[in-house]
C-alpha cells in the first residue's frame, strides 16, 4: 500500500470565479488518480490545504507526524513547490523515518486550470516511491533528486540538483 497524503500547494488550487483567488475547496488527487486508471492500492488522506508559503513549523510537524504514524513504509506528498525542500529536509533528519520512502510533489500550475503538470508528477512520483531506495526524494519534472540535493530555480519554474 502507498499512503498519499495531501497538503495543498499550487497541485489542489482552484480558481474562485467569485472572489478570483486561487482556493483550496477540496483534493482534486482521486478525480486525478481515477482519470489515470490508476490500479496502485492507495489510502489517500488530507493533512492540510495550504500554501507551501503559509506553511509552519507546525504544519511541519504535523506533516512528520503523519508519517511517523503511517502504517505504509511508501509515502507520497503533494506539496506546494515553495517550500518543499525545506519539508523534505524536516523529514529527511527524522530519525523516525529511516526506514520508510517518502516522495513529495506537486505542480507548477493547479490541476483544475488544465495544461498542468500534476498528472505527470503524481505519476512519477507513485512509481518513484516504489523503486527508490528508502529515504526522502523529490520527484518533479520527470526527474528524482535526493532532499538534500536539490534546489527550486525560481528563475525557469523547475527543481535542479545541487
Amino acid at each position: 500500500m502507498i499512503q498519499l497524503f495531501i497538503t495543498g500547494g499550487t497541485i489542489d488550487k482552484q480558481y474562485d470565479e467569485i472572489t478570483g483567488e486561487l482556493t483550496f475547496p477540496t483534493t482534486h488527487l482521486p478525480e486525478l488518480l481515477s482519470e489515470a486508471n490508476c490500479t496502485l492500492t492507495i489510502e489517500v488522506v488530507t493533512l492540510i490545504q495550504k500554501d507551501s508559503l503559509q506553511m509552519t513549523d507546525e504544519d511541519r510537524v504535523q506533516i512528520e507526524q503523519a508519517c511517523i504514524n503511517s502504517l505504509a513504509t511508501h509515502i507520497v506528498i503533494t506539496h506546494g513547490t515553495d517550500t518543499m525542500v525545506e519539508t523534505a529536509m524536516r523529514l529527511r533528519t527524522s530519525p523516525a523515518l529511516v526506514a520508510k520512502t517518502i516522495v513529495l510533489t506537486g505542480a507548477m500550475r493547479p490541476y483544475k486550470l488544465g495544461q498542468s503538470d500534476a498528472p505527470f508528477n503524481i505519476g512519477s512520483a507513485l512509481m518513484a516511491v516504489q523503486l527508490a531506495e528508502v529515504g526522502v526524494w523529490i520527484s518533479m519534472n520527470g526527474q528524482l533528486f535526493s532532499a538534500d540535493k536539490v534546489i527550486k530555480n525560481r528563475t525557469i519554474g523547475q527543481f535542479e540538483s545541487t
